[in-house]
């Protein structure tokens, strides 16, 4: 229905044209229910450029949206504004002080590469983790975000040699599932990351019903997975891409000299085009009804 962002944010009018209505804090209270809240704590690099990649599939839902970004205090943010950063972001600590939130959502971070040991910011996360996984209905992680959730939850990542790099078809193996069981059978997903979990590991968590597999690809492995409390959703992927993000990627990483690159699998770097855009708007769409119909219960 919409999503409640100040008058002057800077992506509002790309929202507004892509048919997400955008409303004011003060219009949203003369409306006679609550909106969700959910905080975004993220990690990208250029954060302002990437909100629009959140704001735009979460925005297409019929509930009213309060995002809260979020900032890390041991993390230096150095190619975002400081400006930007002072004007809309606030401490995990200052945005729970008075109200929590119904969702959480972990952005990826250019760290896949590294041990969580030596993150800079890990300890700090960790204790976001802590919080969460005892007050909010569902923390969704995306990429390295997913990565993160799995390790807290003791499942070790693996570095692979070659960056997973494209778009890659998921079979959807729980149709039963409320966030992911009305999929395509076959969808496709943005993936760009240097680690992954070995099959082997999540297959063993699940049968010891510690997991639900949601999502596989023999090229990916298991990409879209949770908890069994439902407290974390996993997805290793980027559903929520924008059809060029690739691309500048690519781009970005030859200009800096990284010759082992290889162009993104099953995407026309001259003319992209984008073939998940249905799996990106039901996955959020679905994730935020369930934040929804859990939190009155679980919270």
């Amino acid at each position: 229905m919409a999503i409640i962002l100040p008058e002057d944010y800077h992506a509002r009018k790309a929202l507004e044209n892509r048919r997400i209505h955008c409303m004011t804090s003060f219009q949203a209270q003369k409306q006679d229910f609550r909106p969700l809240r959910i905080g975004i704590l993220n990690i990208m690099p250029v954060a302002d450029t990437y909100e629009y990649n959140i704001l735009f599939p979460i925005g297409r839902s019929v509930l009213q949206i309060e995002p809260v970004w979020i900032r890390l205090n041991t993390h230096p943010y150095k190619s975002t504004s400081k400006v930007h950063l002072d004007k809309l972001y606030v401490s995990f600590e200052e945005a729970i002080k008075d109200r929590g939130f119904d969702g959480l959502i972990i952005t990826g971070a250019p760290v896949e590469e590294k041990e969580f040991s030596d993150i800079w910011f890990w300890d700090e996360l960790s204790d976001i983790l802590s919080y969460a996984r005892e007050n909010i209905a569902s923390t969704l992680g995306i990429c390295w975000g997913g990565l993160a959730l799995a390790y807290f939850n003791g499942i070790e990542k693996k570095v692979f040699p070659r960056k997973i790099f494209g778009v890659y078809p998921l079979k959807n193996i729980n149709r039963d599932h409320p966030i992911t069981g009305e999929l395509d059978d076959i969808f496709m997903s943005p993936q760009s990351r240097y680690a992954g979990i070995e099959d082997k590991l999540l297959e063993e968590r699940a049968s010891s019903e510690d997991l639900s597999l949601l999502a596989y690809s023999k090229e990916t492995g298991y990409s879209i997975f949770e908890t069994a409390d439902k407290r974390f959703l996993m997805h290793l992927g980027h559903p929520e891409y924008e059809t060029e993000r690739l691309v500048n990627e690519y781009k970005r990483d030859l200009e800096k000299g990284i010759t082992a690159i290889q162009k993104p699998f099953n995407l026309d770097i001259d003319h992209p085009l984008n073939t998940w855009r249905s799996h990106s708007l039901e996955f959020f769409t679905q994730w935020v009804k369930d934040v929804y119909l859990r939190t009155p219960y679980e919270i």
